[in-house]
């Protein structure tokens, strides 16, 4: 996962990853964004890949990363904001972002497009949307 927090509060997060991609850069990042100390919206328009299998060395440093940032992680990101066109796939989601949100302490909504994304970004935000922030 990378992030472009270049229209901070609303922060764009991508989970394609090239081959030795570096986790810790991401991490590094997605705190910087929770040090600001501001509520913020993570948006998306890359799902995770279905195939894709985090290790057990992933799994413990992101879950140890998330307890550790509890705290913020609550308080600071409203919630992700994840761009599915398909009807079918954003129904099959429905279900994940229970547990999504169990884990991670904010929830996952569902958008059949990036404006649609960015209209429910800017209610979660308000009186803080700009047009510069698509």
């Amino acid at each position: 996962m990378s992030m472009n927090s270049s229209n901070f509060p609303f922060v764009w997060m991508s989970f394609s990853q090239e081959p030795g991609h570096d986790s810790e850069k991401d991490f590094e990042e997605f705190e910087a964004n929770l040090k600001r100390g501001e509520p913020f919206v993570i948006l998306s328009d890359s799902a995770p890949a279905e195939d894709h299998e985090h290790t057990p060395e992933e799994k413990k440093r992101t879950s140890l990363w998330m307890k550790k940032h509890k705290t913020e992680l609550r308080k600071l990101v409203l919630a992700m904001v994840l761009v599915e066109p398909s009807p079918a796939k954003r129904l099959g989601f429905k279900a994940f972002s229970v547990v999504f949100a169990k884990f991670w302490g904010y929830p996952l909504i569902l958008a059949p497009s990036r404006d649609e994304a960015m209209d429910i970004a800017k209610r979660l935000l308000p009186g803080r949307a700009t047009s510069s922030a698509l």
